[in-house]
C-alpha cells in the first residue's frame, strides 16, 4: 500500500481530491501520538488513522465536509466522558488538523478566437485548469490555441457530458455571437459552476435573453449569467479584455470590491 505521501502526490498528479487529517497536539492518554495521518478520500476509503473508534468517525464525517467547502477546520476533543459527547474514555485530549487537498480549479473556455485564446494564457498563469471548448475544430486543438489542459470539439450543450462543471468551475463563454449562446447555454445553467460570464454588449445579452425565455427557460436560471462579463477597464485588445474578465472572476471568488485600492482605504 501506498504511504500518505505517496498517496498525495498521485493525487496532485490526477487532479484528485482528498483530506489529510493530522493529530497537532495530545495530552494525556489519548490512542495516537502527534503526528499521526489520515488520508481520506471522497468515496469513503482513507489510508491511515488518528485513533479508531469515535474519534475517527467524526474526524471522517468533518474530512468529508472539508473536502466538500474546500475549508480545513481545527478540531479539538476531549476523551474522559462518552455520556457528556466526549469521542473516547481514554481520558486525555486530542487536537486533529484537517486541510483540504483540492485540484487546481477548472476554468473553461467557450469560444477560441482572439480573446478565448487571451484568457487561456492569463488563466493558466493564474493557476487554473484550464480547457478550450468550441464547436469548430479546428480552432480547438493545442496549434489553434496553446497552453490549455484539455480540448473538447463539440457543441457547447455537448460540454457536461465531456467534463465535471462543479461549484469551483468556471466557464467563459467568448462566442462569436448570440445564436450561439441561444443555442447551447441552457444545459450549463443548469450546472453548479461558480461563474458564468458572457462577452458582448448589453443588447447582444438581451436577444440571448428573449432567445432563452422562449425556450422556457427560467429567469431564475438566466440570473447566474455575468453578462456584459469583466470589470469595466476601457479594454479593447484581446489581452486587455482578458484582464477585464479575470479580474471580475477573481473578485467574486475572493467577494472584492473591484474598488480602487486608494479610494478604498
Amino acid at each position: 500500500m501506498n504511504s500518505i505521501y505517496q498517496a498525495i502526490a498521485e493525487l496532485e498528479k490526477n487532479n484528485g481530491s482528498a483530506a489529510l487529517c493530522t493529530v497537532t497536539s495530545s495530552e494525556g492518554s489519548t490512542p495516537r501520538h502527534v503526528g499521526s495521518k489520515m488520508l481520506v478520500y471522497p468515496d469513503g476509503k482513507f489510508i491511515g488513522t488518528v485513533g479508531g473508534g469515535d474519534l475517527e468517525h467524526r474526524v471522517l464525517d468533518e474530512a468529508w465536509m472539508a473536502i466538500s467547502d474546500g475549508q480545513p477546520r481545527k478540531l479539538h476533543y476531549n476523551m474522559a466522558d462518552p455520556s457528556r459527547g466526549d469521542v473516547g474514555v481514554c481520558g486525555g485530549q486530542v487536537e486533529v488538523f484537517v486541510e483540504p487537498i483540492l485540484p487546481p480549479p477548472l476554468l473553461v473556455v467557450i469560444g477560441a478566437g482572439h480573446v478565448g485564446k487571451a484568457v487561456v494564457h492569463l488563466a493558466k498563469w493564474l493557476g487554473y485548469r484550464v480547457a478550450v471548448n468550441d464547436d469548430r475544430a479546428e480552432f480547438c486543438t493545442p496549434e489553434a490555441t496553446p497552453e490549455a489542459d484539455a480540448y473538447y470539439p463539440v457543441t457547447m450543450d455537448e460540454l457536461p457530458k465531456h467534463t465535471t462543471i462543479d461549484k469551483r468551475t468556471v466557464l467563459i463563454l467568448t462566442t462569436r455571437g448570440s445564436a450561439v449562446d441561444a443555442a447551447g447555454l441552457a444545459p450549463l445553467l443548469d450546472s453548479a459552476a461558480a461563474y458564468i460570464g458572457i462577452i458582448g454588449s448589453k443588447r447582444r445579452w438581451a436577444t440571448t435573453v428573449k432567445a432563452l425565455k422562449d425556450k422556457g427557460v427560467s429567469a431564475e436560471k438566466i440570473a447566474k449569467v455575468h453578462s456584459p462579463m469583466g470589470l469595466e477597464l476601457q479594454a479593447e485588445t484581446p489581452e486587455e479584455i482578458a484582464v477585464s474578465i479575470m479580474a471580475e472572476v477573481m473578485m467574486i471568488k475572493e467577494k472584492g470590491t473591484g474598488k480602487s485600492m486608494k479610494s478604498s482605504g
